[in-house]
């Protein structure tokens, strides 16, 4: 996969949801949905998943994935999940089930949603990148493919020097990869 290039196959940054740190879920959710409807990308029909988050001088400082807007409506999460990564360790069904009912999670299902989603800050939320999470955007891409797999990410920042430029989708890494399958079975 050394002939593909992150530039290649990234988003640039200017074509991403983004918002500063001081908006509210709200304001990150309105900017997904721009995004959303706003990018057309002629290798893929994937919509974007997540929000960037900038500091006030435009750099990325954070992600807001919709996971992160989900559970931010139910301040127990943070608590609860503080430090863990318990999606990745095969938790029963019933294990979850028994924590929703002991947290008392979700007791006013979503009825003060409006109030939360324009008040909860993104800085709250945000997941900040770690080191692994990013990627020259001359690299090639089994660097990425690599990046992806043993950080378990969704995405990646693609830099150009030491600046964010864009962000590379694990949607876009697997289309392209899938395409390359194709050619090699084409008869």
């Amino acid at each position: 996969m050394k002939s593909y290039l992150i530039k290649d196959l990234m988003v640039p940054l200017s074509e991403y949801a983004t918002v500063t740190e001081d908006a509210t879920l709200y304001e990150a959710v309105l900017s997904l949905e721009e995004a959303q409807e706003n990018f057309e990308d002629k290798h893929t029909r994937y919509r974007h998943r997540a929000i960037l988050v900038l500091d006030k001088t435009g750099h990325v400082i954070g992600k807001l994935s919709q996971l992160d807007v989900l559970s931010a409506l139910e301040p127990k999460y943070q608590d609860m999940l503080k430090g863990e990564e318990s999606h990745r360790l095969g938790i029963s069904v019933k294990f979850m089930q028994s924590v929703m009912k002991d947290y008392n999670l979700f007791a006013d299902p979503l009825d003060d949603i409006c109030r939360k989603a324009g008040e909860q800050n993104v800085k709250q939320f945000m997941y900040t990148p770690t080191e692994g999470e990013y990627v020259s955007r001359e690299a090639s891409l089994d660097v990425a493919i690599h990046r992806l797999i043993m950080g378990r990410h969704q995405s990646l920042l693609v830099t150009r020097d030491e600046k964010i430029v864009g962000i590379l989708r694990l949607t876009d890494v697997f289309a392209a990869v899938f395409h390359k399958m194709k050619e090699c079975f084409k008869t």
